[in-house]
Parts: structure tokens; sequence; C-alpha cells
């Protein structure tokens, strides 16, 4: 009889309800550090281009939507009518046509990457998306310098000018030319130069050196800030006026874009991020949105002046 209780002695456990949730299942504090991943990485964007800005002196950020045309105006065409007139009589209109030199449309960049899980085995989570995220990041800076230089060195540029003799010659024909330009404002003078050709002045300790969003930048015994970058042609400098630079941005933060996506953003909003797994691929994926233009907003307003040779 025993042997038959035995037998029919049921295993209430099996049948009980399940308990939820799960032990050991992976929560979002346990996988938060994900995002944290995200915020760290767009605040570093974030606080790189601030110094960037900073050291520029661009004052201006003009958030806009993506694909938006933006419109790069030369000097203004002013009618002046005859400001001779009698008591009484009706005052002539003046009127001032904004000439438009060229157009440019902002887009929405897209930026993946994936780490594979062997990689993250081998090398540990945090070094294998790290680095390589930390890579990225500073190619998508790269890009953003590229449309700069791209549009300083292009357009209505004025190529007219004397030969300086030497980068400091140079920089003192991009001064006075730029205070001819915008004779009534007060303006503060910003020069690109290729590398080679500021390292003379380098050498006979006429500038000191700065860093800022990935560039060297130099400040001369003028006050002039002199970038240096391989994509500027060497034996070329190009000035404007920082008051002349614009930052036109299609915000990460707040959007309805950030929301759908998850992305994180920095409190400028240049640059939205996020990190998500894909099982199917055993990998870790990387996603950056950027939609940062830095333009010059007179083409006009941008002085080429060529070094002499042997300077």
């Amino acid at each position: 009889m025993k042997k038959l209780n035995e037998k029919l002695k049921l295993n209430i456990q099996f049948f009980a309800a399940p308990s939820y949730p799960e032990q050991n299942l992976q929560t979002v504090p346990s996988l938060d550090k994900f995002k944290a991943k995200s915020i760290d990485f767009t605040y570093k964007f974030g606080g790189d281009m601030q110094s960037f800005q900073k050291a520029l002196g661009i004052s201006r950020l003009m958030p806009v939507a993506e694909g938006m045309t933006l419109k790069l105006y030369g000097k203004p065409e002013v009618t002046l009518a005859d400001g001779n007139v009698a008591e009484g009589d009706l005052i002539p209109l003046s009127h001032v046509n904004p000439v438009v030199e060229a157009t440019k449309e902002i887009k929405l960049k897209k930026y993946r990457k994936a780490t594979s899980g062997e990689a993250i085995q081998r090398y540990g989570l945090d070094q294998a998306i790290d680095i390589t995220d930390d890579a990225m990041i500073k190619e998508v800076g790269k890009d953003i310098r590229t449309d700069l230089f791209t549009l300083i060195q292009s357009g209505s540029a004025q190529t007219n000018l004397n030969a300086g003799n030497g980068l400091q010659g140079a920089l003192a024909t991009v001064w006075g030319t730029l205070q001819t330009i915008f004779e009534d404002d007060t303006v503060r003078p910003i020069v690109f130069a290729h590398p080679m050709d500021v390292a003379q002045a380098v050498a006979d300790k006429q500038m000191s050196l700065e860093t800022a969003f990935g560039l060297n930048y130099y400040t001369d015994l003028t006050g002039t800030v002199v970038f240096t970058s391989t994509q500027v042609a060497k034996g070329t400098v190009y000035g404007t006026a920082a008051e002349n630079l614009v930052i036109a941005f299609v915000s990460a933060s707040g959007s309805d874009l950030a929301q759908a996506f998850d992305l994180t953003a920095d409190s400028t909003g240049l640059i939205g991020m996020t990190h998500f797994v894909q099982q199917e691929t055993l990998t870790h994926q990387t996603l950056v949105v950027s939609g940062v233009l830095m333009f010059p907003e007179r083409l006009d307003g941008v002085v080429k002046v060529p070094l002499a040779a042997g300077a």
C-alpha cells in the first residue's frame, strides 16, 4: 500500500503557478549602460564642438528642419535714393537687394557600426565598443569640418589679392581686407591654413598652440586665430570674420525622430546616438544621427590670399 501511495504522489511544485519575474532576468538597470555609453559619447562630441565654436567665435546657432535650403549671400546691392527731400515732400524709397551666391541643403546623415559577439568575447564589452565608437565619432566630426572647408574654399572667395609676404604678411592682408569688407562692423578675423604653411611661424615662436574639435589652432601676435588642416590647400590661406560663420543643425534632442529611435543627445542637440543588440547577427549596434552644417553666411566675406613663393 505504501508503494502505491508513493506512485500516486503528485509533484505539487510542478503544477504551481509560475513566479515572475524569473530569477536572473536581465533587467533595464543591467542593460542601461548601453544608454550611458550614448550619453558619454554625445556629451564628448558636444563638448568638442562647443570648444571649437568658442575658439572660432561663432555666436549663431540655427536649428533648422531636415531638407531646408540655406542661402549663402554675397554683398547686398543697395540702390540709395536721393536724400535731399524738401520739407513736406514724400521721401523716396531706397532699395536693398540681397544677392544669393549659392544654396546648400542641410541633410540628416546616418552612421551605423556593428561590433561582433566574438570581438566582445575577446576584448570585453567596454573595450570592443568604446574604442570603435570613439573612432567613429571622430570621423563624424571630420565630416562636419570637411563641409566647412569646402565652402570656405569655394564660391566667391576673393582671389585678386597680392601674395602675402610669408604667413604673417598674409594674415595682415586678410585682416585689412576683412576690415574693408565689413567696414561698418567690428569683426574678429579667422584664418584657415595648411599645417606646413604655419610651421615656420611656429618655429619663429610667433604663435601659441591650442586644440579644439580635432583641429590645431594658433593665435598670432595680432590676435588673429589660425586653424590648421590638411583639407586646406597648401600655399593659400583663407580668412573670414567669426561673425560671418553660422552653425545650422537638425536637432537630435526632443524631436519625433529622437523619441522614435530612442536617441540620446547632449544639451546642444547636435548629434543623436543609441545602442542596441541585434540577436540575429550576434552583434552590438551603434547608431549615430547628425545634421550639422557650418558655413559662411556671406561668401564675399571670405578672403583668399596666396602665399609668396618660397615664403
